[in-house]
């Protein structure tokens, strides 16, 4: 199973280190309800320029296979166009639900991976730099998950000893 960066709240890397034209001119599209087409998502995103590429992807394999995963990239001819389709199209509802638009050179935040993993830890934005001195460490992730799997362990003893003082005062 292939798992894009963003997916994952890793940073969008370019593997030569320099901001290629291409990433700079293609947006990563998310949170694609599943009734969404790729003529649908074309046809949504087609006024803000002219389109060069689309990736709308697909689960592979599993019982999902088949069935959209939820998100999609789209290159235009330019970077001012994929900029303008971002500030248009970001937030706005597709079949009830809010779209996520980001070009795809941006760097993904640690902040926007808090707000899709819904408060699993502490999180701070980072520097336009890019600079990790204002992301949360490896460690303090994994701390924070840690955390999390100790309340919800803690969440099922106290469930389990409450059914079994249900049980002995029956």
């Amino acid at each position: 199973m292939y798992l894009c960066g963003p997916c994952l709240g890793l940073p969008v890397v370019d593997p030569n280190g320099s901001g290629d034209e291409n990433s700079e001119s293609k947006i990563y599209i998310g949170n694609l309800d599943l009734r969404i087409t790729e003529a649908a998502l074309i046809k949504m995103f087609s006024p803000f320029g002219k389109i060069v590429t689309e990736d709308f992807l697909w689960h592979t394999r599993g019982r999902k296979r088949g069935e959209p995963r939820g998100f999609a990239f789209i290159q235009y001819s330019s970077k001012e166009e994929a900029k303008l389709a971002k500030e248009k199209m970001h937030g706005r509802l597709a079949c009830g639900r809010p779209l996520v638009v980001r070009v795809s050179s941006e760097k993904y935040t640690v902040e926007a991976a808090e707000n899709s993993s819904k408060g699993a830890g502490e999180a701070t934005k980072t520097s336009p730099s890019g600079s990790s001195s204002g992301q949360t460490s490896r460690s303090s992730k994994i701390a924070a998950i840690k955390n999390k799997l100790k309340a919800l362990e803690a969440e099922g003893f106290s469930a389990k000893k409450q059914k079994q003082t249900d049980t002995s005062l029956q």
